[in-house]
């Protein structure tokens, strides 16, 4: 009588491993049925470069299906109107397998996928058991998520190496970590192109509805050059996209007879990326006002918070920095020495949002707003509340 659930437990295995075995053969018809499958990796910028690839294609006539995760998960049809993914439970990169296969009932001749796995070992499973591309895109290597890809830049360099295609093309705007990228993908037999920012003129730029990196279109261009759509042809077709909601935005902003100029970078929540941006915004929008950083903290991401703070006082150091975070006045007051002209003001978790416009209100006419850290959730809350502020004309 023992020997009975060993057999039932037995019998269950089975069933289940030839299931598996069906699915994962269903799944591989399915890949087939995709011409053309690019997948985009890398620490920022993914979302971006995913809409700005699959846009470029779709100009040129190919019938491109696309998804992103972002700020807020999407799936991007063949006319390249968004459509919600609607989540009844957690986010799982098993997501990406029910995704290919709806795609490729659509008769696509090309998906655009962004990678949602972030642990090394998902990311392989990404792309090497669900996605199998032809192009993969690693967009950069940036000091986030260190506790799952770390603890060194190198750690997440080889990390995001797990999504390189064999015997593909990697293409990459990464020049900090370029040899680890070059070396796995000679290994993988892939051909690495690295992108360069600089080909994308000022002009191409300014051409977008809203702040685009310029490494971002480079890396989007040359993978569209590689599925056969002319840069031209591409790049027309990028500018008509519609942006991430973390896409990096600028408002010109109406506040009590004042004009003010406001950048949203909150969705760069790493420092490196938020220097970057921080470089790129002041040359770009000079202010006679001055300059003031808001700054969005997480609660639960006290590490992140001093690695913010510390960033804006020893090196951004503008005129005004303004803090939603609890328990930070320590670490201002130990900091604060690096930028002793700074106004700093410090607004706790749990003030009122509108406290944050109030605060904004005061500022000198012309000044430039760059706001940073956390976007999720109340972020959300906030830019809704400055966006009714906006200039329109």
């Amino acid at each position: 009588m023992a020997t009975i659930p060993l057999i039932v437990l037995g019998t269950l295995a089975f069933a289940l491993c030839i299931a598996g075995i069906l699915e994962f053969q269903y799944h591989l018809r399915s890949l087939d049925a995709i011409p053309l499958r690019i997948h985009v990796n890398g620490t920022r910028g993914k979302s971006s470069v995913t809409r700005l690839v699959a846009a470029g294609l779709r100009e040129g006539g190919i019938r491109t299906f696309a998804k992103t995760t972002g700020t807020a998960p999407r799936v991007i049809d063949a006319e390249g109107k968004d459509r919600i993914i609607h989540r009844l439970r957690l986010p799982s990169i098993g997501e990406q397998v029910r995704l290919l296969n709806y795609f490729a009932s659509e008769k696509p001749e090309a998906v655009v996928m962004e990678c949602m796995a972030v642990q090394p070992q998902y990311q392989w499973i990404a792309e090497h058991q669900m996605v199998r591309s032809h192009i993969g895109v690693i967009t950069n290597v940036r000091p986030d998520h260190l506790d799952e890809m770390g603890p060194t830049e190198d750690d997440v360099a080889y990390s995001l190496c797990n999504t390189i295609p064999l015997n593909g093309i990697l293409i990459t705007a990464e020049d900090q970590k370029t040899n680890i990228l070059e070396e796995v993908a000679e290994s993988n037999g892939s051909d690495f192109i690295l992108s360069d920012h600089s080909s994308v003129t000022d002009d191409e730029l300014d051409q977008f509805t809203y702040m685009e990196h310029p490494s971002n279109v480079a890396v989007a261009l040359d993978t569209c050059e590689k599925a056969g759509v002319s840069r031209d042809i591409a790049l027309a077709g990028m500018h008509k996209v519609q942006p991430d909601v973390g896409a990096l935005i600028a408002w010109n902003l109406d506040v009590k007879e004042k004009r003010l100029q406001f950048v949203n970078g909150m969705a760069a929540n790493d420092p490196v990326s938020t220097l970057q941006i921080w470089k790129f915004v002041i040359g770009r929008y000079p202010a006679d006002g001055g300059t003031c950083i808001f700054f969005n903290s997480r609660e639960d991401r006290p590490l992140r918070t001093r690695q913010m703070i510390e960033l804006t006082l020893e090196q951004i150091k503008p005129d005004h920095f303004i803090i939603r975070g609890d328990k930070v006045a320590s670490t201002v007051k130990g900091l604060v020495h690096h930028s002793p002209k700074t106004s700093v003001k410090v607004l706790g978790l749990d003030e009122p949002l509108i406290n944050v416009v109030t605060h904004l209100e005061e500022l000198p006419n012309d000044t430039l707003i760059y706001a940073i850290g956390n976007q999720v959730g109340a972020g959300q809350e906030i830019l809704q509340l400055i966006s009714e502020y906006r200039h329109h004309g």
